[in-house]
């Protein structure tokens, strides 16, 4: 069996390379077409997603907001792992959490016609619906709750503190799987957070 053809070497990914493929591809007036880039991967690089959505390159945060909602928008999830992608490279990062934080939103309606429309730190919005779900997670020893909800093609922002909250106060007990829950609607869909039996 012959050895592997051997690829021509090509200088590492950087953040600078990244940004100028980015700025090149960057649609005008809506996110580029991520979906439709498929480009060689190139590796890792040193980048990261903190948990309260810091981004980080090199362990040094990255001060830019221009930048990192540069970067946001070519965020890609596949098979569990975050990528940052361009027409020309891919590359892994690390994500802590979610890549997104949801910071505050709004709400219009009541009832199940209330709408739920998240903003996130990064600067993109999303409403609560089908296409965009809400869901809690808790912590098996802590029994503290994580609460998420989707923003694009698989990328969810962690809802902070805060709104996390004022979402409790909008919350409602319906029925969910033959049993009570409690939890949120918006667009039209009840999103179950946790059974009314476990609430104190």
């Amino acid at each position: 069996m012959a050895p592997p053809e051997k690829q021509p070497e090509t200088a590492p990914p950087s953040a600078q390379t990244l940004e100028a493929s980015a700025k090149a591809a960057g649609g005008k007036g809506g996110l580029p077409p991520v979906h439709l880039w498929d480009p060689p991967y190139r590796g890792e690089i040193d980048i990261r997603i903190a948990r309260d959505g810091t981004w980080f390159h090199e362990g040094t945060v990255i001060t830019r907001a221009a930048l990192v909602r540069l970067f946001s928008t070519i965020l890609k999830l596949e098979d569990g792992k975050y990528f940052l992608v361009t027409p020309v490279e891919k590359v892994g990062i690390t994500v802590e959490d979610a890549p997104f934080v949801a910071v505050d939103f709004g709400v219009s309606g009541s009832g199940d016609g209330q709408v739920l429309r998240f903003e996130t730190n990064v600067g993109d919005s999303a409403e609560a619906g089908p296409e965009h779900p809400i869901r809690l997670e808790r912590d098996e020893d802590s029994g503290e709750p994580a609460p998420y909800v989707m923003i694009r093609a698989g990328l969810e922002a962690l809802i902070d503190r805060k709104s996390f909250y004022r979402l409790i106060e909008l919350g409602t007990h319906a029925e969910h799987e033959g049993a009570s829950w409690f939890g949120l609607w918006s667009g039209g869909v009840f999103f179950a957070l946790i059974p009314s039996a476990d609430l104190p």
